[in-house]
């Protein structure tokens, strides 16, 4: 990829590949994820185990998966659909329990959908050219925000110009700086075993905390 374009452009031979290892890839995941969700041993490992309310995901502004399994629907290709997603548009996964469990199925869910929608866009990739003009600098004492969904959750950009239109700062906000506290609200209560997989249910990054 590059700014207002990408590289090269998707041939018929590579539509074809790319749809025949998406196959492949889907026919794998839903026999790995039939094998978890059918074992009685995971469901009950998983339910009930590190909760966090809806009430608590609210006011704490979760966002992403973490705020999706406690029945808070925030996607931000949703509430805020920019280029293809305005015309394109793919359904969020949302559960309301806010266990581990929950957030197993809001993944297994988006796992899924996301497949479906990828072999969706590519087996119909529209024609012309794959570059979109854009300006050589982003304007003179600019404040910008631009947000992404990016799969942990939402992800913040925000950019100052300086007088000569260049970037005079540049700050980008990860999912997980939002999302730390529910793992402690997960734990409260809970056996200390329990934080291996309270930890995992959320797969928070340490670096996107501290960016």
């Amino acid at each position: 990829m590059r700014p207002g374009r990408v590289a090269l452009d998707v041939t018929r031979d590579m539509q074809e590949l790319l749809l025949s290892n998406l196959e492949r890839t889907s026919k794998e995941v839903t026999h790995a994820l039939e094998a978890f969700f059918g074992a009685r041993t995971v469901m009950a490992r998983l339910r009930g185990t590190g909760e966090v309310s809806t009430k608590a995901a609210q006011e704490l502004g979760f966002v992403g998966m973490a705020a999706r399994a406690s029945g808070i629907a925030v996607d931000v290709r949703q509430d805020h659909p920019t280029a293809w997603y305005r015309e394109h548009a793919i359904e969020s996964a949302s559960e309301r329990t806010g266990d581990a469990l929950a957030r197993s199925l809001v993944r297994r869910s988006e796992i899924e959908r996301s497949l479906a929608y990828v072999q969706q866009q590519i087996a119909s990739l529209p024609s012309g050219s794959v570059e979109i003009p854009i300006p050589r600098a982003a304007g003179a004492n600019h404040f910008v925000v631009a947000l992404t969904e990016g799969w942990r959750g939402e992800v913040a950009h925000v950019a100052l110009t300086g007088a000569d239109g260049t970037f005079y700062r540049y700050k980008l906000t990860d999912p997980s700086f939002h999302n730390w506290t529910a793992l402690a609200l997960a734990m409260r209560g809970q056996q200390i075993s329990d934080f291996p997989l309270c930890n995992k249910s959320f797969n928070l990054s340490y670096c996107g905390f501290d960016l």
